[in-house]
């Protein structure tokens, strides 16, 4: 990995009053279309419901946001000619093992905000000060403040190096590494990068491709659980496919229609955050906060990134239906109730060592939806590799 520097700048987020107001112009003038025919989620977001959070979002504050994103310690650094943005917390526990964590999309570094003090502090929360981590959380190539994009083909592979190097410069040797959707895949190839110094890597969600063709002989060797897995990506691939068709082939269109309406930014998110949280009839704001909804479609919105974010996420080639070489790193999943993780087919390419399966509640957004189920479970797995 190369870079020109290796200076790493504090880096306080502080966006001009005149992109909020032209944010609230935008939102007080947008244009709705006529609803369609029942006006429900199989056909995208509902226009009533999205009226309710355009209103909720012209209200929102966003130096609330800011002002409590100041309380975490942010930095930049460019890596490989990128700017990278990242949250670095360093635990007042002198043992803490370092721990990277990796987000997806359409998240960003908030997904991981209400982690930091259970992770960092333990003890404050309830916790074993044994259980203490540095946290490291950065944003994507593409995403947020980790933006603008500067060139081409961050893979996996190429963004778990640019990981490796951050660690290398914040001066962490041995640490481990988490993450869910992108950062799933990202964590087990920073084991893959350097193994001799990622002690473990721990994901939420699926490891590693879908599992959609299994074969008759494959499921009947399933558990019902995993039975239902498969049918579940079944109809992922027949009825939500669509999104990732057009931001892995024409992410530049994305981009340039989300850049110029706020709306349309915030509903392509929010489809997302309905279809992949638990329970799916609940609502995004219900199941992940309001705030959250808001400050995350707001940090897509004033950075202007969701043609970066697509291109990252889904446009890259990433040679998909290979099975990667495994790391020999111990790793661990855990699969809440919306997740499509198959042991049998992570185990191909992973060390398992410990999986939890979660069935009744959690979805895809487990940072937020289950914070307290994923951060023991992320004790639990790294307690006896911390030596």
């Amino acid at each position: 990995m190369t870079s020109s520097t290796n200076l790493i700048s504090p880096f306080t987020v502080d966006i001009p009053q005149h992109e909020l107001d032209d944010l609230h112009a935008r939102l007080r003038d947008a244009r709705f279309p006529s609803p369609l025919p029942g006006d429900g989620w199989d056909t995208g977001v509902p226009v009533s419901y999205l009226r309710t959070l355009v209103e909720a979002w012209r209200s929102f504050d966003w130096r609330a946001v800011e002002s409590r994103l100041a309380g975490i310690p942010q930095f930049t650094t460019e890596i490989d000619g990128q700017t990278i943005h990242f949250a670095h917390v360093v635990s007042p526990v002198a043992t803490a093992v370092p721990l990277l964590l990796t987000h997806g999309w359409p998240g960003s570094f908030l997904e991981f905000v209400d982690l930091i003090g259970p992770l960092t502090d333990p003890a404050a929360h309830g916790g074993d000060p044994a259980d203490a981590f540095h946290v490291v959380i950065p944003s994507l190539p593409g995403f947020g403040f980790s933006t603008p994009i500067t060139g081409g083909g961050w893979t996996t592979s190429r963004i778990a190096s640019a990981w490796v190097e951050l660690m290398d410069r914040l001066g962490y040797d041995l640490f481990a590494t988490q993450g869910g959707d992108i950062g799933a895949g990202v964590a087990p190839e920073v084991a893959r990068i350097a193994p001799e110094r990622v002690i473990g890597v721990h994901v939420n969600g699926a490891l590693g491709a879908f599992d959609a063709d299994a074969d008759e002989e494959a499921l009947a060797a399933m558990s019902p659980i995993e039975q239902d897995r498969i049918r579940r990506v079944g109809d992922f691939m027949h009825n939500e496919f669509g999104y990732i068709s057009i931001q892995s082939t024409r992410p530049g269109l994305i981009g340039v229609a989300l850049a110029d309406s706020p709306v349309g930014q915030l509903a392509w998110i929010v489809d997302k955050l309905k279809a992949w949280s638990h329970p799916t009839e609940a609502l995004p704001h219900d199941t992940l906060g309001l705030d959250f909804v808001l400050a995350n479609a707001s940090l897509y919105w004033f950075t202007a990134s969701a043609g970066s974010a697509a291109y990252v996420g889904y446009a890259q080639d990433e040679g998909w239906g290979t099975v990667a070489e495994n790391s020999g790193v111990p790793t661990a999943a855990i699969q809440f109730a919306h997740d499509i993780g198959i042991r049998a087919s992570a185990e191909q390419s992973n060390t398992i060592v410990r999986w939890t399966d979660v069935n009744d509640r959690g979805g895809h957004f487990a940072a937020m939806e289950e914070p307290e189920a994923l951060v023991t479970d992320i004790r639990e797995f790294l307690r006896p590799l911390r030596d």
